[in-house]
This record gives C-alpha cells, structure tokens and sequence, in this order.
C-alpha cells in the first residue's frame, strides 16, 4: 500500500533536502559500483562490510536503506537480463525454423511446422538478422556468466536525453536539474515499534516531517539527536485514515522523499504492507454470479452473469484513453477499473471474471508476419498493467478475481450468444458477446448454447432438439462432429440403427416386454377362443 503527498517546502528546506539527497545518492552510486563488481559471488558477509563502509559517514539505518535498495536494483537488472535471454532464445528458435521451410511454404498445427518466409530477400534479411541475436545472446550470456549488470542510476532514458537536448527543447541547466533529482537517495524503510513506525524519515500524527541527518551532515540540524524538522506539514489524503492507524500503533511506515524537477515541487510517499486477507473459496465467490470483463484496446466490455450462467441487466463498457503519457496511461486504467468495481458491487456480484492474456511472445513480425496494425494492436492491450492494478483493486474490496483460458471466447462467443442477445432496444457486439463467453467459462458453464439438433424432427430415436450438453459431456465446447451421409437425413426403409426394432417406431410408447413378442403359428378354433 502506497499513498503520496505534496510535501509544500520553504526555499530554506529545499536546500537542506538538495544537499542530504545529492549526498546520500553519492553513497548509493559508490555502492552499486561495488555490489556489480562482486557479482554472484556477494553473501551475507559481503553486504555487512559494506553496510559498515556506509555507516561511518551517515548512519546505521541509512547504510542499511542504501544497501538493501541497491541489492534490490541489481536484482532487477538481473532479472532483466533472465527476460532478455529467454526472448532471445525464442526469437532464434524461431527464425531458425522459419529458415528451414522452403519459401511460401504454410503453416500446420497438426505437424507442428511454422511458415516459410515469402520471398528470396525476406529469407536472406532474417538470416542476417538471425547472427545478430545469435551475437546479442552471446554477449548477455557472458554477463550473465560473469554476474555483470547494466545499470543507471537516475535512468537510460535521461542520459540518452543528454544527447539530444535540442531535440527535446531542454537546456544544459534543465537537463542537470532533473539528473540530480532523479540520482537523490531520501528513502528510509519502516520499524515496528519504533516512534510513529520510522527513525530515519518521521512524521507524526500531526503531519510534522523529521529527518535525521547523516553524521557528515550534522552540522544542518536545527533539533536535537541530529535531527532537521522541515516547516511543512503532511497531510495524507487518501487513506489518510490506515495511516493514521499506522502510526499512532508505531508500526512499520516507509517514507520516500523526492523532487519532481519539472514541476519544482516535492512529494513524499507512504508505504506499507497490509496482511494477506484470506482467499475466499471459488465456489463461494461465485455463488451470486460473475461479473464477466472482456478486454480491449480502448474499453472493457462487462456483462453481469448469475450463477446459471445467464447475462443479466444491460451490458456495461468503460472506456479509456491509451494515448499520451506513462502516468495518464495509468490513470486511465486506474479510473476505468474504478468502474468497473462500482458496477461490481451495485449489481450484488462477488466476484470479476477476466482472461488470463499474455502478449509477451505474440509482439514480434516472426507471429504475426507484415501485419503491423494487429501488432501495434496486441501491443497496445495492457494485459499485465490492467492485471496488476485489478488484483491489488480488487482485494481492497474484497472481490474475487477469475482468470479464465482464452482459448476461443471472442469467436464462441460471436457466434453463439450475439444474436440471441441482440433485441429491437438493444445491440450486443462481439466483444460483449465474449464477455458472455467469458462469465460462463468462469462459472463452468459450456460457451455453446445446445447441442446439435435432431436430423429430421423431435422422436424419440434422437432426442429433443434442445437439450443441454452435461459437464460430463466429452467436448462440448469442441466443434461439432461431423455426421457422415446424406445432406437431406432421408433413412431408407429397412435402414438406420433401428430397422428391425418395432418398438422404436411406436409412436406414442414403447413396448412393455422386454422379450420380442412371436404370433402363434396357427390360428385360434372358435371352442379355444
């Protein structure tokens, strides 16, 4: 749980922050260099020597923020480095098997081939292509071996940005400016039982902000112990009231103070770790139905289900706005998400049913060949942001999340519940249709709608043309088999499966004996009868 605040400075704390943040990001960047240097081989004992090389000139819970936020950095870049071997791997599996097909060759699931290439130049292209990720895999696979890892720290984006300063408009100073707030290290992790939940970074049930300073910094303190207490007052807004709780207990908060350079203002941010709430068991969560989400480039499309599986009331969609910023991408998921749980909680619903989408190996031409408008698309789609922000939503407010198999709800859906659906007031789309689609994989309900019905009328030699597939029912969400024989269903007499069964062409019942019924061979006298 994370919550922010403008943290409203005068010129005098600026400074004082400027120098504490600039000093402490020295001692991060001195240690990063040391913590790449020893690679794999770091342990425990590594990490206290360098933990007791910090506490000299700042202090022991300041080493300890450093060096525990640096191990997390390198960390990252490693698992950086793990995510780009495993794609490069795959793109040269890939491109190896496309090379060994003949040109214009197609694709076959059932053997398991993939697409030859179009043409003699794409073929020679890719080959080329294919040494260059052979060379790029090498070289991380050596670092990888090595333990070594590229990082900065302050970001690549802004040092490439140093290179073009013309191109974004951006001065000299401008640029130094936002270099130095991004390198800053104001960052203190909480302690249970300490006063108000921090030592390094507190701040007290009225909104008074502390600081302790490093030892080499002692000279800027204006409190006693060392300490430094900034004019402004913090006022937490959203969750204002769990913060307080928080800290009036003593429990563990952590607290980052940073300065956004573009807008010359600075924040803090409060973070900390809830319990885990119980899981609530799936059948219990889909006892009032589901609320069905399918996902797209530019709204949710959501249909209440209830626990039969039936849509019920008007299908709802949240639209949002893929385009400008990182933070107004975000902010867009965030509101439409908000929504989406509103709905979720007027409708009585106790459980959201999504699907369980991954693009991360669908982006590249080697899947979807020249077509860059359906990879612009899927690329588009913020599956994992949209996952990410649901989950975390969603606990708060103690709703379940389902994730279903994709495999087909988009086309079943289409075409099995969009023109039911479709009323004289009311125009059901595909994607509401694989909402449907959706809910009921969720609930365990089959997508299609009945099964296949009788070849001439409703006897009893087949069935009643709408009878329901079971959940025993062997693929009942597969296509329908195919019936070999004439297109018309005319059975010739004395053919089909019960030609010399006459009970089964009694219309009205079947016989009650079980042993077939023999005429006597001679008929009965008038004294017999």
């Amino acid at each position: 749980m994370a919550v922010q605040a403008r943290l409203r400075v005068s010129q005098a704390d600026a400074s004082v922050l400027d120098e504490v943040g600039v000093f402490l990001g020295s001692l991060a960047s001195r240690d990063l260099a040391v913590r790449s240097r020893q690679g794999v081989l770091h342990d425990a004992a590594a990490w206290a020597v360098r933990k007791r090389e910090l506490t000299g000139c700042s202090s022991a819970r300041w080493a300890g923020s450093i060096t525990k936020s640096v191990n997390d950095q390198w960390a990252l870049a490693r698992r950086g480095q793990a995510g780009e071997m495993a794609w490069l791997r795959g793109q040269i599996a890939t491109i190896e098997a496309r090379l060994a097909r003949p040109l214009g060759a197609k694709a076959s699931k059932r053997d398991g081939l993939v697409r030859g290439y179009g043409s003699r130049s794409e073929w020679h292209a890719k080959s080329r292509r294919l040494q260059v990720l052979k060379d790029r895999l090498a070289a991380v696979e050596a670092d990888w071996a090595a333990g070594r890892v590229r990082v900065v720290r302050g970001g690549k984006r802004l040092v490439h940005l140093r290179h073009h300063l013309a191109d974004a408009g951006l001065s000299k100073g401008a640029w130094r400016g936002r270099w130095q707030a991004a390198r800053m290290f104001l960052s203190a992790d909480g302690e249970s039982g300490k006063r108000f939940g921090n030592e390094t970074i507190r701040i007290t049930d009225a909104g008074q902000v502390t600081l302790k300073l490093p030892a080499a910094l002692a000279r800027l303190a204006n409190a006693p112990h060392g300490r430094y207490v900034l004019d402004a007052q913090v006022t937490f807004e959203h969750r204002g009231a769990e913060w307080l709780d928080r800290v009036t207990a003593n429990r563990a908060v952590a607290y980052r103070i940073h300065h956004d350079a573009v807008r010359g203002r600075w924040y803090v941010t409060a973070s900390w770790q809830r319990t885990p709430a119980p899981v609530l068991p799936l059948n219990a969560a889909l006892a009032r139905g589901v609320v069905a989400v399918d996902m797209n480039d530019d709204h949710l499309a959501a249909w209440h289900l209830d626990v039969h599986g039936n849509p019920v009331g008007e299908p709802q969609r949240f639209f949002y706005d893929l385009s400008g910023s990182t933070q107004h991408r975000d902010a867009q998921i965030r509101h439409a998400i908000t929504r989406l749980l509103h709905h979720t909680h007027r409708v009585g619903a106790a459980a959201i049913a999504i699907e369980h989408l991954d693009f991360t190996d669908g982006k590249s031409r080697e899947q979807h060949g020249r077509s860059k408008r359906f990879r612009r698309l899927i690329s588009r789609l913020p599956t994992a942001r949209l996952k990410a922000r649901l989950m975390s939503m969603t606990a708060e407010q103690n709703i379940a999340l389902v994730a279903v198999d994709p495999a087909y709800t988009s086309r079943w859906g289409a075409q099995h519940w969009q023109q039911p659906l479709t009323t004289p007031t009311r125009t059901t789309t595909r994607h509401d249709a694989a909402a449907v689609a959706i809910g009921r994989r969720a609930l365990g309900h089959p997508i299609r709608r009945r099964t296949a019905p009788p070849r001439d009328d409703q006897s009893d030699r087949y069935g009643h043309r709408t009878v329901h597939a079971g959940l025993e029912t062997s693929g009942r969400e597969g296509p329908r088999p195919r019936i070999p024989g004439p297109r018309s269903g005319v059975v010739l007499p004395g053919r089909g499966a019960n030609a010399g069964d006459q009970r089964a062409q009694h219309r009205s019942e079947h016989a009650a004996e079980h042993e077939p019924w023999h005429q006597d061979s001679l008929p009965l006298g008038p004294q017999e009868r």
